[in-house]
C-alpha cells in the first residue's frame, strides 16, 4: 500500500467503494499525501503494522486498540436504511440461527451481530451463531443469513432480483435514534496531524459531498453497474451521510457499548477527537 510514495508523505488509506469517494475528493493531488485503497479489514492491518498513518476504516477499530484518534466532522455514516450493508436472508429474519460474515468489514460484522442479537433477545431466542467462512464466500456458506458490504451489496440490493434482506443500519436507527458510523478517519497513536493536513481532509469532504460531485459519482456508478442513476443518487445523497452532525461521538460510544456487551470491543476505550 505504500510503494512509490514520496518521502515523508502522510500515508493515507481509503476504501475502494463508491461510498468512500465523497471523502477523498482531491485528497491525493497535492504534495504531502500518498493515497492508497484497500478493503476495510486490510486498512486495519495497515494501521496496526504501521504502513498507514491515517485510514478511512471500520469504526470498530477505535475500540479494539488503545491510542487511536479520529477526525471530527468527517465519516461514512447513515441514519436509517443503507443499501451497501445488508444481511441477505435464506430464512425469515426471526428464524435466523446462523450468520455468515463478510470478512471485508469488522464494523459491519459487529453491527449485524448486535442488531440480530437484540432481535433474538426480544423473541426469547439465543443470538445467531456468527462465523467467517474459511473455504467459501459468505453467500455460499450455507448459513441462514449472510452479510455483504460495499459495492457488491449495493448492486445486489438495487438489482431487480435482490434476495430478501435485513438492514442492520435501519434497525440501529430505529432502536437507538442515532446515526450509525460505519467508517471514520482513524489516526495512529504516533501521528500528529498539522492544521494544514486537518484542513485538507475537511476540504476533501466539502468538495466530494457537494451536490455536483455526488451527481457525477452517481452517474458513473449507474453506468458501470447498469443501474438507474436515481437509485445511485438516492444512495449517495439520502442514505449516506458524510458529516453526521458536529459531534458523532454519542453514536460511536453507543456502538462501543453495544459491541462490548457481546465481547466484540473494549468498553473502556475512549479515542482522541482530532480537529475543531
Amino acid at each position: 500500500m505504500q510503494s512509490g510514495r514520496p518521502a515523508k508523505s502522510l500515508r493515507v488509506g481509503a476504501v475502494p467503494y463508491l461510498v468512500g469517494r465523497p471523502l477523498i475528493a482531491g485528497l491525493g493531488d497535492g504534495d504531502g499525501f500518498h493515497l492508497s485503497f484497500a478493503v476495510p479489514a486490510r486498512l486495519v492491518e495497515g494501521l496496526r503494522d504501521g504502513s498507514l498513518d491515517v485510514a478511512l476504516v471500520s469504526s470498530i477499530e477505535l475500540f479494539r486498540r488503545p491510542g487511536y484518534g479520529y477526525l471530527a466532522g468527517s465519516a461514512i455514516a447513515g441514519r436509517g436504511f443503507v443499501a451497501s450493508v445488508q444481511v441477505f436472508l435464506n430464512k425469515p429474519v426471526d428464524e435466523v440461527r446462523s450468520l455468515a460474515l463478510d470478512p471485508a468489514s469488522r464494523t459491519a460484522q459487529a453491527l449485524a451481530q448486535i442488531m440480530l442479537a437484540r432481535r433474538a433477545r426480544a423473541l426469547g431466542q439465543p443470538a445467531p451463531r456468527a462465523f467467517e467462512p474459511s473455504n467459501s464466500s459468505a453467500e455460499d456458506a450455507g448459513a441462514d443469513a449472510w452479510l455483504s458490504i460495499g459495492d457488491p451489496a449495493l448492486v445486489r440490493t438495487l438489482s431487480p432480483n435482490a434476495p430478501p434482506s435485513f438492514n442492520p443500519s435501519l434497525a440501529w436507527s430505529e432502536a437507538f435514534g442515532l446515526p450509525f458510523v460505519f467508517a471514520a478517519w482513524v489516526v495512529r497513536d504516533t501521528v500528529n496531524l498539522t492544521p494544514k493536513q486537518l484542513a485538507a481532509f475537511s476540504g476533501a469532504r466539502e468538495r466530494g459531498s457537494a451536490a455536483p460531485a455526488l451527481e457525477q459519482l452517481a452517474a458513473a456508478g449507474a453506468a458501470q453497474w447498469k443501474l438507474p442513476v436515481s437509485a445511485c443518487l438516492r444512495y449517495l445523497k439520502e442514505e449516506c451521510r458524510y458529516d453526521p452532525g458536529l459531534d458523532f461521538a454519542p453514536a460511536l460510544r453507543r456502538f462501543r457499548d453495544e459491541a462490548a456487551a457481546l465481547g466484540l470491543a473494549d468498553g473502556a476505550l475512549e479515542p482522541r477527537v482530532l480537529g475543531p
